[in-house]
């Protein structure tokens, strides 16, 4: 017999926690707009008037929010418009296999200045440079920051805990980046996976015509393929905060003992070292593809595929068949009506486009497929930076900074 107490439990929502999230319906319309008064806050978002009103009185007391001109009237008491402050900046940091940014940014997600240095062997030394070139950031900007630090990291990240539960290298396992950071800087600090950081930066920062997506995909394709799911415009994490990992789809299986990484899966078929393998079969090339110039070779590879090379063609449009294929098996599943993909093979989006889309049913009939945005990434390749850098004011709560901390 199931038992349905603990998870019931687990989905109410405590007083903190509303008006952590109404603060952030609040902060998620003035990102998607301009200017908006209080009052047409409160008639987009659905709140009281006197909810909106104190939710923006400690908006504008933290200068996260501004009031800017009034706005035109029909009759009463005009409104005052309201805007994001320009002149806060907040910082992040995303934490790559073999780089580190760390970066300053609006609170429009306009990158203002990045740092990059590479990524040390042991995730505690990375931490120390992150923690280092924040103090040098806060010291720079000021009373204009935003105070707060967020993370993005590959691997299954704990966004409530900020645990890296598993990591991209053997030893970062069970990693309290959260706990370490808070401790040694006193702020709070905000971790997220590094694709679903991404997906919100391009939510809340992309093309308008994202804006409102029910059920929204992000497909970030680098060294594996990863996808960030917002519903509503809210992180789906999954029961062990691992959902997205459609890589690992089988689209063309070889009856191989594999269960991980199997042959045949989308991660296999797509990825960056694939693209580059596929390419050298197809032109003859002898020289060896390296993982290190992935991104400068597949740059190369969508240029000459525009120019009309034969093989580098054949490369993007096989690639982008696997690709759409696995898309398409997705949109079944869950209905999305947006996905963004990132990669540098959409430097040859004019030909990866329609490869994708050849995949779809044609059945006009089908309102899933018929009404599917599918785009690609409007921040190019900084996703996942500005997801980090915005993390301390597109989340809604304000948490206690840690006072303790355990390295396992």
């Amino acid at each position: 017999m199931m038992h349905h107490s603990g998870t019931a439990t687990r989905r109410i929502l405590r007083p903190p926690q509303v008006r952590g999230a109404n603060r952030a319906v609040v902060l998620q319309l003035l990102r998607h707009h301009e200017r908006l008064s209080r009052a047409e806050i409160a008639r987009q978002s659905g709140l009281s008037e006197g909810t909106v009103s104190r939710i923006v009185a400690e908006l504008v007391d933290e200068r996260l929010v501004s009031e800017d001109g009034i706005e035109n009237s029909t009759g009463g008491r005009p409104g005052k418009r309201l805007q994001l402050d320009p002149k806060r900046v907040a910082f992040g940091a995303d934490i790559q296999n073999r780089e580190i940014r760390c970066s300053a940014a609006t609170m429009r997600g306009r990158l203002v200045e990045t740092q990059r240095f590479p990524t040390p062997a042991r995730l505690p030394e990375a931490l120390d440079q992150i923690a280092a070139e924040f103090l040098a950031f806060r010291k720079r900007f000021g009373s204009d920051h935003v105070e707060g630090l967020g993370i993005s990291v590959r691997g299954i990240v704990n966004s409530e805990t900020g645990v890296l539960q598993l990591g991209s290298r053997p030893d970062w396992v069970k990693v309290p980046i959260k706990q370490i950071l808070e401790q040694r800087l006193k702020v709070p600090v905000f971790v997220q996976n590094n694709v679903r950081a991404a997906a919100l930066a391009e939510y809340n920062y992309g093309a308008a015509e994202v804006h409102g997506s029910r059920c929204f995909l992000f497909i970030k394709i680098d060294e594996g393929v990863g996808t960030g799911i917002l519903l509503d415009g809210k992180p789906y994490l999954g029961t062990h905060m691992a959902a997205g990992e459609f890589g690992q789809m089988v689209i063309a299986t070889t009856g191989g003992p594999e269960r991980h990484d199997r042959p045949g899966c989308l991660e296999r078929l797509v990825c960056n070292s694939a693209i580059c393998e596929l390419y050298l079969g197809l032109s003859g090339t002898k020289r060896q593809a390296s993982l290190g110039d992935a991104t400068a070779r597949i740059r190369k590879i969508a240029q000459l595929a525009l120019a009309g090379d034969p093989a580098a063609r054949k490369t993007v449009e096989e690639t982008s068949r696997y690709l759409g294929v696995g898309i398409s098996n997705i949109i079944w599943g869950l209905d999305a009506d947006v996905v963004i993909i990132d990669g540098v093979i959409c430097d040859a989006w004019q030909l990866v486009e329609p490869m994708l889309r050849a995949q779809f049913p044609n059945n006009r009939d089908l309102p899933n497929f018929r009404h599917l945005v599918i785009r690609k990434s409007a921040l190019a390749g900084d996703a996942a930076l500005i997801g980090a850098t915005t993390l301390p004011f597109t989340t809604g709560e304000r948490p206690r900074v840690s006072q303790t901390v355990s390295v396992s």
